[in-house]
């Protein structure tokens, strides 16, 4: 392992720099022991003796811009995180909707979608409303800005943490929307067949342009400065319907900014005037 390498206040500061440059996160100085736990095995990989000739590289290179955006940006999310998020959606928004738009098709972006979890976790909601209800359709759109993670999100496959979470929660829905598999379970095709997926950037528009009824962005703002934040809103703003819905972390409020989003309930908000 190359212990040579050190991270200089001064490189730090273009490191730093880099990243929002590529992702639109806002760090600070103090996450300088995280980048270097990130950023050292590919400088091993790549056989280069100091941070600054990886930013040289990453600056020089196309290509190797993928790698880095892959290992700056943070992809921690659990099946149905947050409760209340999930009681929401499936015993209030999604009897709404069905009731709004007979034998219409549900649209939803998970714009955020890392690993997966919160895709399927939506999947599975809709699923278990459809047996219910069998007119009903929906499909999902999963994005993200990390290939390698959107590319984890699209084969379906989870172990360790995220598998003992919906273990615990949903056990009936581990059962029936999940195979075991040797890596550990594999998400059925079930689910799979009504999701696609997308290498995106929040801080540009969605290609091609869709209108969605719900967008999930969750814990995500708060990796954004207050301006970048406001830029994603606004693109997600321009992906909704009339009517649709926003939702956020447990963390995260836009009350103070100007966004077009009117609040409905804490973490749920509707879109206002544009």
């Amino acid at each position: 392992m190359n212990h040579a390498a050190t991270l200089t206040p001064e490189v730090l500061t273009s490191l730093i720099a880099m990243v929002r440059e590529h992702t639109g996160i806002a760090m600070t100085p103090r996450k300088s022991i995280l980048l270097e736990r990130r950023l050292q095995p590919r400088l091993q990989a790549l056989s280069l003796h100091s941070y600054q000739a990886y930013l040289d590289k990453v600056a020089s290179d196309r290509e190797e811009v993928v790698h880095f955006i892959d290992l700056v940006t943070t992809n921690d999310t659990l099946f149905f995180r947050t409760p209340q998020i999930w009681a929401y959606f499936e015993e209030r928004y999604l009897p709404d909707w069905a009731r709004r738009h007979p034998g219409g098709c549900l649209k939803v972006w998970s714009a955020a979608a890392a690993s997966g979890e919160e895709l399927y976790s939506i999947a599975m909601a809709c699923e278990q409303f459809k047996a219910r209800h069998p007119s009903f359709r929906y499909q999902i759109l999963a994005s993200d800005i990390s290939q390698q993670i959107l590319n984890a999100a699209r084969t379906g496959q989870y172990s360790g943490r995220s598998v003992e979470r919906i273990r615990l929660s949903h056990p009936e829905l581990l059962r029936k929307y999940f195979t075991a598999s040797p890596y550990g379970v594999q998400v059925n095709d079930e689910l799979r067949q009504h999701v696609s997926f997308a290498l995106h950037n929040l801080l540009e528009p969605l290609q091609p342009q869709q209108q969605f009824d719900v967008v999930f962005l969750r814990n995500v703002l708060i990796y954004f400065d207050a301006e970048h934040q406001e830029t994603v809103l606004r693109q997600a703003r321009h992906s909704l319907k009339d009517d649709g819905r926003l939702i956020l972390g447990e963390s995260e409020t836009i009350a103070r900014l100007g966004t077009g989003y009117e609040f409905e309930f804490p973490m749920i908000y509707k879109t206002g005037e544009a």
